[in-house]
C-alpha cells in the first residue's frame, strides 16, 4: 500500500506580503527624505542674514527682523535693533554717546530716537509694501524699499543693516540698492515653499473629491440605483467639508483669489450639481417603482 500524499507547504504569509510591503517603505523612505531637504533649505533660507551698508568700525548697526507680513493690509512688522559701535556707543553698545536719530525710508511709517548715555530698547516699525494683491493668492507678491540713515549730535554716521526674516509663511528676499553710508535694500516678498506646496495639495485634492464625487453620481444615474441615503449622505459631506478644508489654508486668503478660481468654487460647483443630478434621478427611479409595484 502506497504512502498516503504529504500535505501541501503553507506558503508563509510574510513572503507574499514582502512585494506589497517594500515598495511601499521604500516609498515611505524617498517621501521623507525629500520632505527632509525642502524642510533643510527652507529653514536655510529663513536664516539669512542680509548684510548691508558701510563696514567702518564706528557705525551704527541696524538688525531688522521681519515679524509678521500681513498682506490683507499690504504692510509687514519690522523688529529693529539698534547698536552703535566703536567710539558711538557706550556700555557695549547699548547705549549712543549722543542724541542718536534713525531716519527711515518713505515707505517705513516712522523715524527713530534714542536719547544720549539711555538704554537703547528694540522697537517694531511697520513698513508699506506694493506691487502686489493678495487675490493672487498663493501666487502674490510685493515689493518695498527699506533704508536707515543715522544721525549722532547731528551729524550722519555709517550704518550697516542686517536684514532677516522669522514669518515662516513667506519669503523675503534683500537687494542691495546703494554703496554709500546709509543701509538701503529692495525688499521682494513672496509666499514660503511650504505654503505654496500645501496650497497645491489643497487644489488636488479638491479636484480629487469632484472627481470622486462626479464618478458615484455617474455611476447612481446611469444604473438608476434610486434614492441611495448613504451616498447622498456622503456628497453632501462632501459639499460642506470642503469648504471647512478650504477655510484651512494658510494665510487666511479672501474669497475670490487664485486657489478658489483654481480649484474650490469649481469642485463645489461639480459637487452640488451631481447631488442635485443624484436626487432628481433618484426620485424618479422611485416613483417609477412605486407605480410599477402599484399596477
Amino acid at each position: 500500500m502506497a504512502p498516503p500524499p504529504a500535505p501541501p507547504r503553507r506558503r508563509r504569509s510574510g513572503a507574499s506580503l514582502l512585494p506589497v510591503l517594500l515598495p511601499i517603505a521604500v516609498l515611505i523612505l524617498v517621501a521623507v527624505s525629500v520632505g527632509s531637504w525642502l524642510q533643510f533649505t527652507e529653514r536655510e533660507v529663513i536664516d539669512t542674514v542680509h548684510t548691508v551698508g558701510s563696514t567702518a568700525r564706528d557705525r551704527v548697526d541696524v538688525e531688522a527682523t521681519v515679524q509678521r507680513v500681513d498682506a490683507a493690509a499690504r504692510e509687514l512688522v519690522l523688529r529693529v535693533r539698534v547698536t552703535p559701535r566703536g567710539t558711538l556707543g557706550e556700555e557695549d553698545g547699548t547705549a549712543p554717546v549722543a542724541d542718536l536719530s534713525l531716519q527711515t525710508s518713505q515707505a517705513t511709517l516712522g523715524d527713530l530716537t534714542f536719547t544720549a548715555h539711555e538704554r537703547i530698547t528694540t522697537k517694531d516699525l511697520q513698513v508699506a509694501v506694493t506691487d502686489g494683491s493678495i487675490s493672487d493668492y498663493p501666487f502674490d507678491s510685493y515689493e518695498t524699499d527699506m533704508g536707515f540713515w543715522a544721525l549722532l549730535g547731528g551729524k550722519e554716521v555709517p550704518v550697516r543693516l542686517l536684514f532677516s526674516n522669522n514669518d515662516t509663511l513667506f519669503s523675503v528676499s534683500a537687494t542691495p540698492t546703494t554703496p554709500r553710508q546709509e543701509a538701503v535694500v529692495g525688499v521682494k516678498v513672496t509666499r514660503s515653499g511650504s505654503l505654496l506646496t500645501f496650497a497645491a495639495f489643497m487644489m488636488i485634492v479638491m479636484w480629487a473629491l469632484a472627481a470622486s464625487v462626479l464618478l458615484g453620481a455617474w455611476y447612481l444615474t446611469t444604473r438608476r440605483q434610486g434614492l441611495v441615503w448613504p451616498a447622498l449622505a456622503w456628497m453632501a459631506a462632501t459639499l460642506f467639508a470642503l469648504s471647512a478644508f478650504r477655510n484651512t489654508a494658510p494665510g487666511t486668503p479672501p474669497i475670490g483669489c487664485v486657489l478658489d478660481w483654481f480649484a474650490f468654487l469649481w469642485a463645489e460647483t461639480v459637487i452640488a450639481l451631481c447631488l442635485i443630478a443624484v436626487v432628481i434621478t433618484g426620485v424618479r427611479t422611485a416613483l417609477q417603482t412605486d407605480d410599477t409595484h402599484r399596477a
